[in-house]
């Protein structure tokens, strides 16, 4: 796994927090110092903090997990969906893994996703049904054209809610936010339900919500991009590294010598040899 260096988060702007009156105490351990009132991240815990949680999301995907990515915030939502794009087509090219393991969610978090999954999944299949039936031209036949209309609205208000995880059937195993203070909630149900969280923090935020934060700027779009794609790179050598160890064991099988069958065992019956003799 390429290794982001000093140098690269320096660049990127990693290191620029919040306003001193805005900080979260909690996030005092990541700062380095503050400076014109603006504090300043420790890119030292910042680059600990982006390997321990990418060599974790590695691990997720080498078993065969699943991931949400929750990116509701303005300036992260191209540059997520652009990096989501780009290792979807890398799977797909290299048949390393299936891209119905990676979910998303860039426009708004819905309440209840993880913590209410069976009604919100009820949306997902509505989604689907319409779809179904507005490419259908036996099934459009029968509505008007008002009706095809208000169908095709429904289909575009769901697709924005749902489209990036109507493929989902159960709770993720892993979730990657990008601003843990403005998910607040999607975090409270992750930790709730159970799911591993890898997010990107703030000065302003709390990280003890988050298993694997990684203390960086939430608002620059150089960090974002830098910290989602070596996050998102990180999934994608998981899943190779899944489809290597699956390809070794085929070989395995198949060159494994087969077992010769075992010659039968003969039973040898033993004969008396002394007869025994009755005294009258």
């Amino acid at each position: 796994m390429k290794q982001v260096t000093l140098e690269e988060l320096l660049e990127a702007g990693c290191h620029f927090g919040h306003q001193v009156t805005r900080s979260n105490p909690k996030a005092r351990d990541f700062v380095f110092e503050a400076r014109d009132n603006i504090q300043i991240i420790d890119l030292v815990k910042t680059k600990a903090g982006l390997d321990e949680a990418s060599e974790f999301v590695k691990q997720v995907a080498q078993k065969g997990g699943t991931i949400l990515v929750v990116a509701t915030k303005r300036q992260a939502q191209p540059i997520v969906n652009e990096e989501l794009n780009r290792i979807k087509e890398v799977l797909e090219k290299d048949k390393a893994g299936s891209s119905d393991s990676i979910f998303y969610i860039t426009n708004k978090w819905i309440g209840g996703v993880l913590t209410n999954f069976s009604e919100v999944s009820k949306n997902f299949k509505k989604l689907s049904d319409l779809k179904e039936l507005v490419n259908s031209p036996e099934k459009r036949s029968v509505y008007t054209k008002k009706e095809i209309g208000l169908m095709d609205k429904e289909i575009q208000r769901l697709e924005v809610l749902y489209g990036g995880i109507a493929k989902m059937i159960q709770k993720p195993d892993l979730m990657f936010v990008v601003d843990s203070h403005l998910e607040y909630l999607a975090l409270k149900e992750a930790t709730g339900m159970g799911v591993a969280t890898v997010a990107i923090v703030d000065t302003n935020a709390d990280p003890s919500l988050v298993d694997y934060p990684i203390p960086a700027n939430d608002d620059a779009v150089g960090s974002i991009k830098l910290i989602s794609s070596h996050i998102l790179d990180a999934w994608v050598e998981g899943q190779m590294a899944k489809k290597e160890s699956a390809v070794e064991g085929e070989t395995l099988k198949e060159t494994k010598p087969k077992k010769t069958a075992a010659k039968p065992k003969v039973k040898v019956l033993k004969t008396e040899t002394k007869a025994k003799v009755k005294k009258k």
